[in-house]
């Protein structure tokens, strides 16, 4: 059983990968310093780790931006280039079970099609505990962003992580 979930977003720019976490919060995010609060509804939450900028855009390893927060879900974009392998092992070396959307491949990024498979990140995702679901980023994100947030209840659920937001007395 893997200890932490990432949730990964990959694609190339524009893709998707911003507007698909700023619908998951309900507001403009931005990779911060610290873990944050991921609603499912009004009471349960869980908490999680944002990089909503990719390392690889960032030219940044992950363990440098996750530094010392040791986070048990993180929410991560990974740009759609050869160097995604090195942020991938990171997760799977620190025992993440890897839930990856793969937005827009055949919907407008044909020519890039073949760098995913002919590079074998494609595989080496599937080499993993992951599921990799392809998903077109150009349309609605409410439908990706509510699979995202089931599948993470789900998993935080059963290890314990959802937590109950103390409601104020009145």
């Amino acid at each position: 059983m893997n200890d932490n979930l990432l949730i990964g977003i990959l694609g190339k720019s524009k893709s998707g990968k911003t507007f698909t976490w700023d619908t998951l919060f309900c507001k403009s995010v931005r990779t911060g310093k610290n873990l944050r609060r991921l609603y499912f509804n009004e009471t349960e939450y869980v908490e999680v780790f944002l990089l909503s900028r990719s390392p690889q855009k960032r030219h940044m390893s992950v363990e440098s931006i996750i530094s010392n927060n040791k986070p048990r879900i993180v929410l991560c974009s990974m740009q759609y280039v050869l160097g995604v392998k090195k942020t991938l092992s990171y997760f799977s070396k620190n025992n993440f079970f890897l839930f990856i959307h793969w937005l827009n491949p055949g919907f407008k990024d044909e020519n890039d099609s073949p760098l995913f498979y002919n590079s074998g990140i494609l595989n080496h995702i599937l080499s993993k505990n992951s599921i990799v679901g392809v998903r077109n980023g150009k349309e609605n994100p409410e439908l990706r962003v509510q699979e995202i947030k089931d599948f993470i209840y789900g998993w935080a659920k059963s290890r314990n992580l959802v937590k109950l937001k103390r409601l104020r007395k009145k």
